[in-house]
């Protein structure tokens, strides 16, 4: 199971569930829990292969279906019945995934960072990344990702947060998260539609110029999803804007708690 971590205000409170990135861990939601468990039971969970998980061995039909299901896996071990959740870059494909599968289980979805689709300059990067992932240092392929996803000076806060915690992970690891990038446009794009009855709220940064395009035009296409810009803000924005990514969610989830 994956390791896992709760704060309990009170039996009768909401739970939100939160789902790092890729090469992250739950601990990048260290500006995060002080202000949520106020108010909310939290649980925090480091998926396969980050953080505390342990070494999973991947199977080739493994999916973010695999993925989700293992955090349904906690929640059933934790009796927590409906939960909001709230994840960023490469866990909000997780995020919606549980919502796809699991619609019962997901009061509404916070997506910070949000990945739903690839543009070219994207998929460019994935092939060369898939391409050299096996003879190239992981870390060599992470450390150029996040600048090129994170590059100015004040994202360095949230640039270092990953690398530090991509590091935990082996090579194996990451080769298999890669590789689940290599049909995600299509997947993404039914993530959207049957998600759409999901409250869902995406939170961007206005520096976070790879992702921001599609996410407004998934928006504009679906009145149950809205979207907020944070200003000062790359990819990480609940790192580089911890105060506006708190409030925004907060404001939102209370309407569905």
């Amino acid at each position: 199971m994956l390791y896992h971590k709760t704060y309990i205000k009170d039996e009768n409170a909401p739970w939100i569930t939160f789902i790092h990135g890729a090469g992250g861990s739950s601990t990048i939601w260290f500006k995060q829990i002080r202000y949520f468990r106020k108010d909310y039971n939290i649980l925090l969970v480091d998926l396969r292969g980050h953080g505390k998980s342990t070494e999973v061995v991947w199977k080739k039909t493994d999916s973010f279906k695999t993925l989700a299901a293992e955090v349904i896996e906690v929640l059933d071990e934790l009796n927590i019945k409906s939960t909001h959740i709230i994840s960023l870059s490469l866990g909000t494909i997780v995020a919606q995934t549980i919502a796809d599968e699991y619609p019962d289980r997901v009061r509404s979805l916070v997506l910070g960072g949000a990945i739903i689709s690839l543009d070219i300059r994207t998929k460019f990067l994935l092939m060369v990344g898939r391409i050299s992932k096996n003879f190239i240092p992981y870390m060599l392929l992470y450390k150029l990702f996040a600048y090129i996803i994170m590059p100015r000076k004040e994202h360095e806060e949230s640039r270092l947060a990953f690398i530090n915690e991509a590091k935990k992970m082996s090579q194996k690891q990451f080769v298999k998260w890669f590789s689940l990038t290599r049909l995600i446009n299509p997947y993404l794009s039914h993530l959207q539609v049957s998600t759409k009855k999901i409250p869902t709220l995406f939170l961007m940064g206005d520096e976070d110029y790879l992702f921001i395009p599609p996410v407004q035009k998934v928006v504009d296409n679906y009145s149950n999803f809205g979207l907020e810009i944070i200003k000062d803000s790359g990819h990480v924005c609940n790192i580089d804007q911890p105060e506006a990514f708190n409030t925004l969610s907060q404001k939102f989830i209370s309407t569905y708690s």
